[in-house]
């Protein structure tokens, strides 16, 4: 009797395990002949999820599905589908999600150790100093033979850097006036290292006497440093490292990025708005503070903003405690907050929504777009100016991301970057340490 009812439970097991085999196929040659359009974006949910540690994930779904795992309970409207899975309690489980018992997804879960970081919304002062002398333009030069630019003759273009020149690196301006009154007596050309596009070339300059002043000179203009404003996203209260701006800095001639050697934060005042209306953005105009005590270095100025290290913790004076940030998936449409400075250095905290979002998996700009809806905001600016762009993006108590442009033909609109992105620009490595994988 045992073995009898041993057989039939192994056949039962059997029999289900068929019925489930055939089902899938016969679920596969519908969806591939054009049936259950829902199904098959259910099948394009991702393969892997991310969540912190005491925080949630969800799944959005065009179906209503089950799972293997205990740790995930669903949300559910008419019209809407929602899978939450529990960062906290996920261990080593597989998560499967079935429709009609039918298994279809398996989904990897990746549980990282909680990160938070202190929210900014501080006005700051900017100045860069970069890795050699800008090129910004051409000069033609009245020699006794016709104008003439030697610097164009040499093959240099705008937006080019001059980082060596006879072997001696260029740190500013004033290092290039020697080489260039003693290559002119001696006739000697110079032997210029130029940087392009990352790429480094050789060339050689000969300097021409300009006849009105009998001064030698090379023929470009050319900038050392570039200074301006902006708004402190976050930093991270044990390794001071910050982040600002959410987008790169450009030469305002060149329109080209800025290759850093060094620079400072400073903090900055905001004197007046000039408001922002249709195909006009608006500004803030501010002045570095009186003291020009130095904030923090800049050792990076990358296309998610400029980074480095603060010597001292600041204060925001609303959100001085470090919150919790959310990865690209857990942002969601909707209402959301941010920080930043419209009168003097007061930190203030004003509604935006979140219009769209997208749960990007490699790094990228302009992951969010926001709208500004705080009518204290609106009537002060407009919407989005420049001077905003940092001003971190809260959601739900979390840091989601930073401002980073406005939308020229409507003010009160405009893109924002996912803070994963910045944190990982800044050195800040969220997926390193205890990580619990369920696959």
């Amino acid at each position: 009797m045992v073995w009898a009812s041993e057989a039939r439970r192994v056949n039962d097991s059997v029999k289900i395990k068929y019925r489930k085999f055939i089902g899938t196929i016969l679920l596969v040659a519908m969806i591939g002949l054009g049936f259950f359009p829902e199904l098959r974006n259910y099948i394009n949910i991702p393969t892997q999820v991310t969540v912190f540690e005491h925080q949630e994930a969800s799944i959005h779904t065009a179906l209503p599905a089950t799972s293997t795992a205990q740790n995930v309970f669903k949300s559910e409207t008419a019209d809407h589908h929602e899978v939450v899975i529990k960062g906290k309690e996920i261990g080593e489980e597989p998560l499967t999600l079935a429709v009609a018992g039918i298994p279809v997804k398996k989904v990897d879960v990746k549980v990282l150790s909680d990160f938070k970081v202190i929210p900014g919304g501080q006005s700051i002062g900017v100045k860069l100093n970069a890795r050699g002398v800008l090129v910004v333009g051409y000069h033609q030069i009245e020699a006794k033979d016709g104008k003439k630019s030697p610097g164009e003759k040499a093959g240099i273009q705008v937006g080019d850097m001059i980082t060596k020149i006879n072997g001696t690196t260029i740190e500013k301006m004033s290092d290039i006036t020697p080489f260039i009154q003693s290559a002119g007596k001696t006739g000697k050309p110079l032997d210029l290292e130029v940087l392009r596009d990352k790429e480094h070339f050789q060339t050689k300059l000969i300097p021409v006497k300009d006849k009105n002043n009998y001064a030698y000179r090379i023929g470009l203009y050319i900038r050392d440093s570039a200074a301006g404003i902006g708004t402190m996203t976050f930093y991270d209260p044990k390794s001071k490292k910050y982040g600002a701006l959410g987008h790169v800095i450009s030469d305002m001639d060149t329109k080209k990025p800025i290759v850093v050697e060094d620079g400072q934060i400073v903090r900055s005042t905001v004197t007046s708005i000039e408001k922002g209306a249709h195909g006009v953005p608006g500004e803030k105009l501010a002045r570095f503070s009186e003291d020009r005590h130095i904030m923090g270095n800049i050792n990076r100025n990358s296309p998610f903003g400029i980074f480095g290290k603060l010597h001292d913790s600041i204060e925001n004076g609303i959100a001085d405690k470090p919150l919790p940030i959310a990865l690209s998936n857990e942002v969601k449409e909707g209402p959301a907050k941010i920080l930043t400075v419209i009168d003097n250095d007061k930190v203030e905290e004003f509604d935006v929504e979140v219009i769209s979002t997208i749960p990007q998996k490699f790094p990228a700009t302009k992951g969010m777009v926001i709208k500004i809806t705080d009518p204290v905001l609106l009537k002060k600016t407009g919407g989005i100016v420049q001077g905003m762009s940092g001003s971190p993006i809260i959601q739900n108590g979390k840091v989601i991301g930073a401002v980073t442009h406005v939308f020229v033909n409507d003010p009160t609109s405009g893109y924002g970057v996912h803070i994963e992105w910045m944190l990982n620009e800044a050195g800040i490595n969220i997926y390193k340490g205890v990580q619990k994988k369920a696959s």
